[in-house]
């Protein structure tokens, strides 16, 4: 999952991070970098590019989150987060 929003030190990123646990109200990831309690991020789901072999789904639209916790993990921070919108 594509993940944009502002890490601890006030930077703005764009990152690739792991979904490790996914609901309609929410997510557990893993990322690359430190971000802090009650930061708002941006998910965006990859898509592959269209194919002429079939209908594929389109990209989905961004799902905004809100960082419920957080916690470090080696390299890694292991991020749960609250979507501000349930999914469908």
């Amino acid at each position: 999952m594509f993940v944009r929003g502002v890490d601890a030190s006030g930077e703005s990123f764009l990152d690739l991070g792991k979904t490790l646990d996914i609901s309609a109200g929410g997510a557990y990831l893993a990322l690359g970098r430190s971000v802090g309690p009650n930061e708002l991020l941006s998910l965006t789901v990859p898509a592959p590019p269209p194919s002429s072999n079939g209908p594929v789904p389109g990209p989905t639209p961004p799902i905004q989150a809100r960082v419920r916790r957080a916690r470090t993990a080696g390299d890694l921070m292991l991020v749960g987060v609250e979507f501000l919108k349930p999914l469908d």
